[in-house]
């Protein structure tokens, strides 16, 4: 089993941090950690305002996500580190070599779909990721 778990995308400001607080609501009563960064993050910036409506129609609070980069400590630091595209699968583990055996697509147990970036993007967009997003993490959950 997985204690910690660190969802990853470019910017950690729509799909990574969206995916954390999914993930973090539908674990409530485990002990698993969940958090998100990104491999270009823009540190310290709040998650994208259409995300945040989205996740707060869903009845979840993202008001305090602030993005942050991906680094060597976080990648030690968690079990599984979960993925949007197959593009950052490649890309963190050529940083991160030591990360290959522990990352993963999020849509893996969903036909290995990628999330698109809804950045910048209209409404329906990020709704069509927001649902990817939501029935990623419901099937990774019997693995958690």
């Amino acid at each position: 089993m997985f204690d910690s778990v660190l969802m990853v995308c470019a910017g950690n400001i729509c799909r990574s941090p969206t995916a954390e607080y999914i993930l973090k609501k539908k674990l409530d009563k485990t002990a698993v950690s969940v958090s998100s960064a990104g491999l270009t993050a823009m540190k310290g910036k709040p998650a994208d305002s259409m995300a945040q409506a989205l996740a707060s129609e869903q009845g979840i609070d993202m008001s305090q996500h602030q993005g942050r980069q991906l680094d060597s400590a976080l990648v030690a630091q968690n079990s599984l580190i979960l993925v949007m595209e197959h593009r950052h699968l490649d890309d963190l583990c050529s940083r991160y070599p030591e990360a290959r055996g522990k990352t993963f697509l999020l849509g893996k147990w969903i036909g290995d779909k990628e999330v698109p970036d809804p950045y910048r993007q209209s409404r329906e967009a990020f709704e069509h990721v927001y649902e990817l997003i939501d029935s990623a993490c419901s099937a990774w959950q019997q693995y958690l």
